[in-house]
């Protein structure tokens, strides 16, 4: 027995620690394996009993190059320290710790419990100096080791790299060729046009949110490569795999290595988790621009890195503006302060959501306020879209042509890509046939698991079907000519687009994008109270104009074109819900940033004294019925007994409904059916109107005189 191994020793277990630094190693180096387990002979030897030997073989698969996330050793490190351990046995020092600080932690715990180590050659006693020295150094050279090997290995990587030869997992649309040592396009055809769409739809909508949200509402589903099964399958878009393709360079034909670095990171102090970096495009090992097929042009992959930096909303970096939004303030990004420099962010306040543009830095003469200053957003964006609207004047044919093409291909494309999924689904069915009726019908064992599985992909078609149906109905998948021809009247027609309902605040402000570059808002205080707005072109030019800054109470007010169409309408003796539909037609809104109505034309009319019109002279009496049966406003009166200003109370209550007519200088006509002289007869019986007794709607409903 060895002089070093005492009674103090065997009293103690002797622990085996076993591991190999990968599952691969496990399984193919079978002898170094077995060296480790006939430990446990050495340790008999040394004169241990077989039930004080544990062998730990926890780790096997484990790396060694820290004992974070190694069970075994910690479990190890703990018996150490409680003092339950006698002797450690290892095959060498590089399979109980790769790093010099475990494993000199480890030989400070094994003085203090005067534990010793062993290995195939020898015995070490972690408290004789000697020894520790020894073990020292060839923690040392085995660390230093692992260094080397790990620099060869990653020199030959980086060299093979360097030729574009070493094997990266494909991304999705593309497929590694062993023969070329290249990528190249994915043979599916369905998996190729849905990443040119990927790329396409981000050319137009701006942001990955709005490409994926483009695939929810046309019920396209998106391609994505399992790497473990080296598969691809099919799935719904997701925003996290939509980023990852824009800022892959692999589709502009781009062959990079090293665009991310693996690190540990440090959690509570210690070496938990690796952590990966993504680098910048400066420090990329290996980048080769045509390497191989490409989706994308490399200038445009490089637009795209541009768009989703500036996508990121932050108010510190005027670069970064951020994507267009839902909100309704139409310079959501684009505004700059014009005192201090920083980008001004959208507010929206109150039960209406009013817009407001503010400046969130602190003022430059400092003290408490940590804000410069706001703006109400509504007189500012309705200037500016003014001025987008006078400015932009495209070619009407050749735009009309143009865009009436770009929908037709943009839906063919929609349309197809349903195609290849449903030729996609009934191949999968076809398949699930014949794989059941290729096996023997007297084997009911296999024989019910694919008629199941048959039955699942015929379910699987028919609900694919339907759904195309759906989104066919939906989104119109189809034009017609009327379609067409509705297109092409839009595509002429810039004002009725940027006002129609159908176009969202997003689509908006994307239009606007196009042209505008920045807007820098000024408060002027002298000699009045205004906001100078600098609009910064793509071209460069500068628009220098002025609006007045209102009040929160002034914001409220009817704008002057608003007031001025209404008073050229009225003279034109158009009735309120004539005015009501032009106004809204022309994209203006009332004070409280609502469409018009008739209440609320025929309020700003009476506000502006635009109570009557001058009538025409009449060429007789107004006759009180006329030859299809309509009754005049004198006919009713008449019909009832009533005066005629009883009738105009009765309209005002919404008793007496006009068929024709109604406006300011336009003649009333009624239609006097059974159950409107029963309504009237009984109002004028209970004596319902001018200054007789209360009544209300709600309470005509009550006693039955409304459906």
């Amino acid at each position: 027995m060895n002089e070093k191994i005492r009674a103090t020793h065997l009293e103690r277990r002797a622990i085996v620690y076993l591991r190999q630094s990968t599952l691969k190693q496990v399984h193919e180096h079978h002898e170094s394996t077995a060296r480790q387990y006939a430990l446990q002979q050495r340790a008999l030897e040394l004169g241990w009993p077989t039930e004080r030997i544990d062998t730990l073989d926890e780790d096997l698969g484990q790396g060694g190059a820290s004992a974070s996330w190694r069970a075994g050793f910690q479990r190890l490190a703990e018996d150490v320290a409680r003092g339950r351990v006698g002797a450690i046995f290892s095959l060498e020092v590089s399979r109980l710790a790769c790093s010099s600080a475990d494993w000199h932690r480890l030989l400070e715990l094994c003085a203090l419990a005067d534990v010793l180590i062993a290995d195939e050659d020898s015995v070490y006693s972690p408290r004789d100096y000697n020894d520790r020295l020894l073990l020292g150094l060839k923690g040392t050279m085995s660390e230093a080791k692992q260094y080397w090997m790990r620099l060869r290995l990653q020199g030959g990587r980086l060299s093979k790299a360097r030729r574009g030869e070493l094997f990266l997992p494909p991304p999705v649309g593309y497929q590694w060729d062993e023969a070329t040592h290249r990528l190249r396009l994915d043979p599916d055809e369905q998996v190729q046009r849905m990443v040119r769409l990927v790329f396409e739809r981000f050319r137009v909508e701006g942001s990955a949110f709005s490409v994926m949200r483009y695939f929810e509402r046309n019920g396209l589903m998106m391609p994505v490569r399992d790497q473990r099964m080296h598969q691809v399958r099919w799935g719904p878009a997701r925003h996290g795999t939509l980023l990852q393709m824009l800022h892959n360079p692999a589709y502009a034909g781009a062959y990079v290595f090293g665009r991310r670095e693996e690190q540990l990171a440090l959690v509570d102090g210690q070496l938990k988790r690796r952590r990966i970096t993504r680098m910048p495009k400066e420090e990329w090992k290996v980048c080769l621009r045509d390497h191989h097929p490409a989706y994308i042009p490399w200038e445009e992959y490089q637009a795209n890195q541009k768009k989703l930096h500036e996508n990121r909303s932050n108010s510190k970096l005027p670069d970064q503006r951020g994507a267009a939004r839902e909100g309704h303030a139409l310079l959501q990004g684009l505004v700059l302060c014009g005192q201090c420099g920083h980008r001004m962010q959208t507010r929206y306040h109150g039960l209406r959501r009013h817009a407001y543009y503010e400046c969130r830095s602190p003022t430059p003469e400092g003290g408490d306020k940590s804000m410069c200053w706001m703006v109400a957003a509504a007189a500012i964006d309705e200037a500016i879209a003014r001025l987008f609207l006078e400015v932009t004047q495209p070619p009407e044919i050749e735009l009309g042509l143009a865009v009436a093409r770009e929908v037709e291909r943009q839906v063919g494309e929609v349309h197809h890509q349903w195609k290849l999924r449903l030729e996609r689904v009934r191949y999968e069915a076809q398949l699930a046939e014949r794989r059941y009726k290729a096996i023997d019908p007297d084997n009911r064992v296999v024989a019910r698991t694919l008629e199941r599985e048959w039955n699942d992909r015929l379910r699987e078609l028919e609900e694919t079907e339907h759904e195309y149906q759906a989104v066919l109905q939906r989104e119109k998948l189809e034009l017609t000519d009327r379609d067409r021809a509705k297109i092409l009247a839009l595509a002429k027609d810039l004002p009725r687009v940027w006002h129609a309902k159908s176009t969202t605040h997003a689509e908006r402000k994307n239009l606007l994008r196009i042209l505008v570059r920045e807007v820098t808002l000024n408060p002027i205080e002298v000699p009045e109270r205004t906001t100078r707005i600098q609009v910064v072109w793509q071209t460069g030019a500068v628009s220098d104009f002025s609006v007045p800054r209102r009040t929160r109470f002034d914001a409220r007010k009817t704008s002057a074109e608003a007031i001025e169409s209404i008073r050229m309408l009225f003279e034109e003796k158009k009735s309120d819900d004539e005015i009501a539909a032009e106004l809204n037609r022309r994209g203006l809104r009332s004070g409280v940033e609502r469409p018009w109505d008739a209440k609320a034309v025929s309020w700003v009319r009476w506000r502006h004294g635009l109570h009557r019109l001058p009538s025409a002279p009449q060429a007789g009496r107004q006759p009180t019925r006329r030859a299809d049966g309509l009754y005049s406003v004198r006919g009713v009166a008449e019909h009832f007994n009533v005066t005629k200003w009883m009738v105009y109370y009765w309209i005002k209550e919404g008793w007496l409904k006009g068929v024709e007519g109604g406006g300011m200088g336009r003649c009333w006509w009624f239609k006097l059916d059974s159950q409107t002289i029963k309504r009237l007869t009984d109002a004028k019986a209970r004596g319902y109107g001018p200054g007789g007794r209360s009544h209300s709607k709600a309470h005509l409903q009550e006693e039955g005189h409304y459906a």
